[in-house]
């Protein structure tokens, strides 16, 4: 029995993902027209109730995120969908760009209808030229036919559409950084507060929400809607779009309900570890993300139980890695990317990186010195408690879990001498 499903991704191979005409065939855009007969309270409830949290990391509830978008009082708001996806080893928003560009319109379209936006951007990373040509002519068909632009649908709400592009930098995951990429300007964060609900893109209210957030927004209120909240757990509700890369037998993007083992993500949906090799580890939620050691293999894919194991779902990423890889060379890896990807505004984010990205390289040269693990984990403190922005407190999270789950591959690159 498949332990995959089919209903964010129901449209993937099955109709032309550039025609507007087998999107509607599909039922696309009804959805759309469904909401515009509810009031606004009624919508949100509908989204509350489905236990919907951002899938782009930080898992905030969507429902809630509405709402306060919602209450904010201005003449002109912005909706936001971050299709950057700079996480290493995350695609599956690069599939739904790819198979399902109007589903995202819609889901646009329903989040400005309901937050009272009239105005949004689908910010797509630069390494993206194929996905922003066919989003930006999928704009231009659903502008055509009324479903972007001015007076939608002959109901007298407005909402502009365009596409733009990103500089391929990490940091603007962060919503600040992304609206000051947005506005022309360097990607790097605001003080805060003022939060982007507040004062987000050209200082307007703005609610920003992942590409995959967005594409579950009209399955919310289809005829697959109640299929979809019977699906996952209590906890975590309906299903997640996954990308699975690295030392497996069937790498991919795959849609799964919550609920199922990593085990079962590895070996029965991955395929497994090719050549008959063993597992090693796994960096779940992007480059961030905290390193899993075969002994959480059984732990269930929900919030809640990763959680509580010190792992987090994060952009929906797994990179598995085989017994042939050496943690401290990937963790080295991992580090130089942070390195590279910080925005330089704070010191400790800064500072802290380029002295880890030091210490690691003595430790994949076999010269660690016996206070550099102490000086590792002070360091690593430092940065969660007294960064700047999201990237400087999390960029640690994989060392300091590998270093907890394989301690001894650390200490073996000790010189004792």
């Amino acid at each position: 029995m498949s332990k995959t499903v089919n209903l964010i991704s129901k449209n993937f191979g099955r109709i032309n993902p550039e025609s507007l005409d087998d999107y509607l065939n599909a039922g696309g855009f009804g959805s759309l027209k469904r909401i515009m007969e509810m009031t606004k309270e009624e919508i949100i409830e509908v989204i509350k109730e489905s236990g919907l949290k951002g899938r782009g990391g930080a898992a905030y509830p969507t429902g809630i995120k509405f709402e306060q978008a919602a209450q904010e009082k201005a003449t002109s708001k912005v909706v936001v969908c971050n299709a950057d996806e700079g996480e290493p080893s995350t695609f599956k928003d690069r599939a739904l760009l790819e198979n399902d560009p109007f589903r995202i319109i819609e889901g646009m379209v329903m989040t400005a209808w309901t937050v009272d936006a009239d105005q949004g951007f689908i910010y797509i990373r630069e390494e993206y030229p194929k996905l922003q040509r066919r989003m930006k002519r999928a704009v231009e068909a659903a502008e055509k036919a009324g479903f972007v632009g001015n007076n939608i649908l002959g109901s007298g709400f407005s909402f502009s559409l365009k596409v733009v592009s990103g500089g391929g930098a990490y940091v603007c995951g962060e919503g600040t950084a992304l609206s000051e990429s947005i506005e022309g300007k360097a990607g790097r964060p605001r003080n805060k507060p003022p939060f982007i609900k507040q004062s987000g893109v050209y200082s307007l209210p703005t609610c920003l929400n992942n590409v995959e957030t967005l594409s579950i927004i009209p399955l919310l209120f289809s005829k697959e809607g109640d299929e979809y909240v019977k699906l996952g757990t209590p906890e975590s509700k309906g299903t997640k779009m996954i990308s699975i890369a690295g030392n497996v037998s069937k790498p991919g993007v795959y849609e799964i309900p919550f609920g199922l083992t990593l085990r079962e993500i590895i070996y029965d949906i991955g395929g497994g570890i090719p050549g008959g090799k063993k597992f090693k580890f796994a960096q779940l939620g992007g480059a961030s993300g905290a390193i899993a050691s075969e002994k959480l293999l059984d732990v269930k894919y929900t919030y809640d139980d990763l959680r509580s194991s010190g792992l987090s779902i994060g952009s929906g990423a797994f990179l598995v890695a085989d017994e042939t890889n050496s943690v401290v060379d990937y963790m080295g890896t991992v580090q130089g990317f942070f390195l590279h990807e910080s925005c330089g505004k704070c010191a400790p984010c800064r500072e802290g990186n380029r002295q880890l990205v030091k210490l690691m390289k003595r430790f994949k040269a076999g010269n660690g010195a016996s206070g550099d693990l102490q000086a590792m984990a002070s360091l690593s403190r430092t940065m969660k408690s007294t960064s700047f922005c999201g990237l400087g407190k999390s960029c640690t999270a994989p060392l300091m879990s590998a270093l907890k789950q394989f301690p001894e591959e650390f200490e073996e690159c000790i010189n004792v001498k």
